[in-house]
Parts: structure tokens; C-alpha cells; sequence
């Protein structure tokens, strides 16, 4: 069975003044995600959200500038893909979606094999997150209209990385494949 992973689609990703703000890039891929996170629902296949949500005196803070703040309106799932009751949202401090939180149970208890991963930013959360994945045998599928960093070149080297050293599924164009 599938699921999406929506990571970090949060308001101080995407919205242009947000905290870390992936600028336009992250703004273009609004659309698609929104279109994965449809055809999810009209299958009933699960959806969860992820959501970077720090604490004020987070480590992560000496390397970026603080973000998606627990409570904060910047660390909000944009609008546009606002979850529905019964889908969850899984919250983070790390990178990886996996690390120190109950994602893998979960996945496990819905029976997914196969992930589907979309969001931000490719080469840090979406990265460390299909890494995990792998590491714990799911089969994982990225569509690069999905994912988005505010650094073009990373992108484009994590999107390489995953397809060549984590054998992920690097799947440019259309949905409905599943």
C-alpha cells in the first residue's frame, strides 16, 4: 500500500516572508503536491503530514535562522493543503521524518510499503527522511515537481543522490502511476 508524505509544507517554507522561505521554487510546487494530495484522497490512501516544530533553544538554530516555531503561525501547514480530520499531522525536530518521533509505527500499522514524498527542501528534510525510508526497506517514489529547496544546485544533487545511492524512485511527470 501507498502513502504520501507531505513534508514540511509549512508557512515559513513556502510563504514568501517566511522564517526560511524556499522562495519561488517552493511556491511552484504548490500546485502538483496539491494535485498528489487529491489523488490520494480519491483513493483513500493514506496522507500524512510532516511538520518541522522547534523549540526556541533548538541546536538546529546555530546552522539556520529560527523557524516553524511549536505554536507559531509560521510552523502552519500552508492553507492551500490543509489537512483533513482523520489525516495526521507527525511533527519533527530533526531532519529525517523518522527521527525521534512515531512515523515508522504508524506507516507500519496502515500496512504502507511504498511512500510517495513531497515538499521541502529536497536536499535536507526530504533527503534525510528518504534515506530513512530506505533504511527501513520502503519502496520510494519522488516526483522532482513535488520536491523544492531554496538552493538550485542541491536540489538538483539530492535528487541525483537519491536516485543513484538510495535507489529511490526519481519519477519526473505525471501522477495517476499507482
Amino acid at each position: 500500500m501507498r502513502a504520501l508524505l507531505v513534508i514540511d509544507m509549512l508557512r515559513d517554507f513556502i510563504e514568501p516572508d517566511g522564517k526560511l522561505s524556499c522562495g519561488p521554487a517552493g511556491e511552484a510546487i504548490v500546485p502538483f503536491v496539491k494535485a498528489l494530495l487529491d489523488e490520494f484522497r480519491s483513493k483513500g490512501e493514506p496522507v500524512l503530514f510532516i511538520a518541522d516544530s522547534h523549540l526556541l533553544v533548538d541546536k538546529e538554530f546555530d546552522m539556520f535562522p529560527p523557524h516553524c516555531l511549536q505554536g507559531s503561525p509560521g510552523g502552519e501547514i500552508i492553507p492551500e493543503l490543509a489537512p483533513r480530520e482523520g489525516e495526521r499531522i507527525i511533527y519533527k525536530r530533526r531532519y529525517s521524518a523518522f527521527f525521534g518521533t512515531d512515523l515508522d509505527l504508524t506507516l507500519r500499522e496502515l500496512g504502507a510499503t511504498e511512500l510517495v514524498l513531497a515538499g521541502v527542501c529536497t536536499n535536507i528534510c526530504v533527503l534525510y527522511t528518504a534515506a530513512d525510508a530506505r533504511m527501513r526497506g520502503y519502496h520510494v517514489i519522488v516526483f522532482p515537481e513535488a520536491v523544492a529547496s531554496f538552493d538550485g544546485k542541491a536540489h538538483a544533487f539530492a535528487l541525483e543522490q537519491m536516485k543513484d545511492v538510495l535507489h529511490v524512485e526519481v519519477k519526473a511527470g505525471s501522477l495517476g502511476a499507482g
